[in-house]
């Protein structure tokens, strides 16, 4: 089965030369009127506006010699029913348009305006319709509270007196009248395509299908989608929409946006008759999405953020919140076996590594695709890694290191109950079709599909290494975070740094590393102060957010008895790794002597094993410095050069070394 992918293009059933032919006629049977005013004032001979009232009348006759015959909706008679514009008003609408239809028409409105302006004014427009006073006053009420000036289709502007002030149009609108389809600048209007690919059990559940029902009615009404993300909100949002039969138009809605800006984005929306979504934009990760305030709600309107978002509407339209879940397994792997049918029989572990939403497959596949089309490789589980990692691109945060994992479980030497702990770990992720979708154990819970695991043990055995097997047998990057660099004095720094850590977690699909753990993760203390309190708080939100998360998150530290108790709860696992035996050791030189290294026949890493025991970590130390002492002296890796870097191991580590071997004398 294809993808699904949603057209939200704003294209519309009446093309652009029809709508630019419809308002063309329109103004120049304005034209006709303002003709008809002319006439009566009897102009003086000579004068600037019998020129114009030649042209105004050669476009009134052409008009009603050529009246178009459009067919389909035009943006225009979209707007009139929405807002239930009357004839005066969009009348009003066309009069404000004239100048920008044609060049002849600015040339008479600027004779017309008493400022000289190339635009028509309140005065212009009593005088071409009002005949008494009771016109004159029911126009001004129309100017003022109006729909078309409520909703900010017609604007007054300028501070002259009210019968002088200039008409004129919302920002942009008028291209798309005729048929245009251009955004103003500052609204960044942008097409989003729908992709429903994995979404079906979704868009079928009851929440879905009432925001559908409400999507589907011109009624106002305004759809709160939350999620961990905007962008996760964004997606559904647009899925909504499609599934409603209607195109999406997405606007970003930041704090610091233009008053009137959602009002302006709605009306290019109805003017083609799609639906507006707003993405509120926060500007700190961390704290929750602000309050977002809509103006003159004139149908439905789908707004997306972070959870504990609020919209303020001011009463004139109804709220319905979704909540956004992470989609389950079997839907995940139905997404990847629909979108990328040419890896249909991995469609499982494909859903176990990239927990993403489908238009991110969507976008994936599709460069997936047109690499292959130039380079004809066949694509591959590889080849979508590193499609995943180029489209899920690390954003910037503080002390954050994205890793590219090479080891593998042959590099990793632990016991064997250590190494099948990792196993265990590695399975929770791998088995949570069966487990949390099909026999529904944790159902509902947030953060159930997330794995939280602790590794403790002392410097060099094998704490990080591990973390990058396990990533590695995922297929996923590893994500280190500098604890050092992300811990700030300032207050409400170190939560907005974590929340970016996590975030940049889930965006990239990685397995998110926390090392030395215990500086971040430490016990909670009596609050005696500021300061403890605001520890607190950070311990507090760290709780709430490692809960949460739907991922592989790994503590190491070198003092496990240092870590907050309520962590080690929320933990799925915590694996001790021990510094290693004889059997251990041997196992790790032979991994760190590489088959390639010249090595002597004297040496013997049994030997080594029983004489000094050291952990890992300085077992490699000692193994690359034996091969540059033998680079240097130009021979084989022999005793000497072994022994000799186990010494400075001890002497680094400030150890008494147990010292060397019969036959081998250091310097």
């Amino acid at each position: 089965m294809p993808e699904t992918i949603h057209d939200t293009s704003a294209a519309t059933a009446t093309d652009a030369s029809a709508c630019a032919a419809h308002m063309a006629h329109q103004v120049a049977l304005m034209a006709g009127r303002l003709a008809g005013l002319i006439e009566r004032a009897a102009p003086p001979q000579g004068g600037p506006l019998v020129q114009g009232l030649g042209f105004l009348s050669a476009m009134r006759e052409a008009a009603r010699s050529h009246p178009p015959d459009p067919t389909g909706m035009l943006p225009l008679q979209r707007l009139a029913e929405q807002l239930t514009l009357t004839p005066e008003e969009i009348d009003l609408i066309v009069l404000a348009a004239m100048a920008d239809e044609h060049e002849g028409y600015a040339s008479v409105l600027r004779t017309l305006n008493p400022r000289g302006e190339p635009q028509a004014t309140a005065g212009l427009a009593a005088q071409i319709w009002c005949d008494g006073l009771d016109r004159r006053a029911l126009l001004r009420q129309t100017l003022c509270t109006g729909a078309a000036v409520r909703h900010g289709m017609l604007r007054l502007i300028s501070d002259a007196p009210f019968f002088e002030r200039t008409l004129t149009l919302a920002e942009g609108l008028w291209p798309v009248l005729c048929g245009i389809d251009v955004y103003p600048t500052s609204l960044s209007g942008r097409v989003v395509r729908a992709v429903t690919t994995g979404l079906e059990v979704w868009l079928e559940s009851a929440e879905a299908t009432r925001a559908i029902r409400v999507l589907r009615f011109a009624d106002p009404h305004v759809i709160l989608v939350v999620g961990e993300s905007e962008t996760i909100a964004r997606h559904r949002a647009v899925a909504l929409a499609a599934a409603a039969g209607r195109h999406a138009a997405v606007f970003d809605i930041a704090p610091t946006a233009a008053p009137g800006a959602n009002r302006l984005a709605q009306l290019h929306t109805l003017a083609r008759g799609a639906v507006p979504v707003f993405e509120i934009v926060a500007a700190d990760a961390a704290a929750p999405a602000p309050i977002t305030r809509l103006e003159c709600i004139a149908g439905p309107v789908l707004v997306c953020s972070r959870r504990a978002a609020i919209v303020d509407t001011g009463g004139s339209a109804p709220v319905t919140v979704l909540d956004i879940q992470p989609l389950g397994a079997t839907a995940r792997e139905r997404m990847w076996r629909a979108t990328l049918p040419e890896l249909a029989d991995q469609a499982e572990t494909l859903a176990v590594r990239y927990a993403v939403e489908p238009a991110v497959a969507a976008d994936v596949v599709a460069d997936l695709r047109a690499r292959s089309a130039v380079t004809h490789e066949a694509i591959d589980l590889p080849s979508v890694a590193d499609a995943v990692r180029a489209r899920c691109a690390l954003p910037a945060g503080a002390g954050l290191r994205l890793v590219r994992p090479t080891a593998t479980w042959s590099q990793l030497v632990l016991r064997p109950d250590r190494r099948m702990l990792l196993l265990e770990a590695l399975n929770r992720l791998l088995h949570q079709r069966q487990v949390l979708d099909t026999w529904k154990f944790l159902d509902g819970r947030p953060g159930a599909r997330g794995v939280r695991v602790l590794l403790s043990g002392p410097p060099g055995t094998g704490k990080t290494l591990s973390a990058e097997v396990m990533a590695e047998s995922l297929g996923v990057d590893l994500l280190t975070v500098d604890i050092s660099r992300l811990v700030s004095k300032w207050i409400g720094e170190t939560e907005k740094h974590l929340a970016q850590a996590f975030d940049a977690a889930e965006r990239t699909q990685a397995v998110l590393l926390f090392d030395e753990a215990d500086a971040l993760f430490g016990k909670r203390t009596d609050v005696s102060d500021a300061h403890d309190r605001y520890a607190n708080l950070e311990t507090a939100y760290l709780l709430s957010r490692l809960e949460r998360f739907e991922g592989l998150v790994i503590l190491s530290t070198n003092l496990k008895h240092n870590i907050d108790p309520a962590f080690l709860r929320r933990l799925e696992f915590v694996v001790e790794l021990d510094e290693p035996g004889v059997a251990e050791r041997e196992a790790l030189w032979r991994c760190h002597l590489p088959a390639h290294a010249p090595v002597a026949s004297d040496v013997s890493v049994q030997e080594l094993a029983e004489l000094y025991p050291i952990v890992g970590g300085l077992i490699r130390n000692a193994s690359v410095a034996a091969g540059f002492l033998a680079a240097a002296a130009g021979t084989a890796i022999g005793r000497q050069h072994l022994v000799g870097a186990v010494r400075r191991e001890y002497d680094k580590s400030a150890k008494a070394f147990p010292g060397a071997p019969a036959g081998v004398s250091l310097v």
